[in-house]
């Protein structure tokens, strides 16, 4: 797997709703358990061979790349990608050239032990054009639900319950989709991923079973601070 993806990480937003925790720390940066989360990331993907990775930056990017300088123990080879201007969850990759035929990305802020070398195998074995990871989130219902259709009842749900896939923050894809992403705009992953279905492009989906949490809101940063003294990697 290793040497035949690039992978990237977008570390460029500014994570508002972790304020004030990011208003002198970029998110990546932020401590889980004894160390930045983005380096948890790293060295999960350095556990896979990965050797080379690269890396989207903007705010505050001085010390996520001042970090790195020291602290690297993988010696993995990165590559800053810039942004001069906020290009949203995907834009960045146009800013740079990728050798290799398949893209990992991935946000910054997830901690997760996830099965990369899975998530390859299945995106090889369906022959896909691009692959979504997703998180299982069941939804259950406090009360009967009742369908209803101008103003008509058309179906009452007892004990209703629901099972739905949320979109994890990591993706893989064929070199090639990237002609779909605009140069210099802001471009979220949202964005590339309804060009490539109107474009009737094969997108498969890998259903994570391992840990993963989305670093967003506060009440996550502390779940991960209990969480990560039983994750294992």
């Amino acid at each position: 797997m290793h040497n035949k993806i690039d992978v990237v990480i977008m570390a460029g937003g500014k994570g508002e709703r972790l304020m004030p925790l990011t208003q002198n720390t970029p998110k990546p940066l932020l401590k889980i358990g004894n160390k930045p989360v983005i380096e948890h990331i790293t060295d999960h993907l350095a556990s896979y061979g990965i050797s080379k990775i690269h890396i989207t930056v903007n705010y505050l990017s001085d010390q996520i790349v001042a970090y790195f300088k020291n602290h690297n123990k993988h010696q993995i080879e990165i590559n800053y990608i810039k942004e001069s201007k906020s290009l949203g969850t995907i834009g960045a990759l146009k800013l740079n050239h990728f050798n290799k035929d398949y893209i990992l990305v991935m946000n910054a802020d997830l901690l997760t032990n996830i099965n990369f070398e899975c998530v390859f195998n299945t995106f090889k074995t369906q022959d896909s054009d691009a692959l979504i990871a997703t998180v299982p989130y069941d939804v259950d219902m406090p009360h009967d639900v009742v369908e209803i259709e101008n103003g008509l009842v058309t179906e009452l749900k007892l004990n209703h319950a629901s099972c739905y896939n949320l979109n994890a923050g990591i993706y893989m894809f064929k070199k090639a989709c990237l002609e779909y992403i605009p140069k210099n705009s802001f471009f979220d992953a949202t964005d590339f991923i309804n060009i490539l279905l109107e474009k009737n492009k094969k997108i498969t989906n890998y259903s994570i079973s391992e840990y993963w949490l989305d670093i967003g809101k506060p009440e996550d940063f502390n779940k991960a601070q209990n969480d990560i003294k039983h994750i294992k990697f």
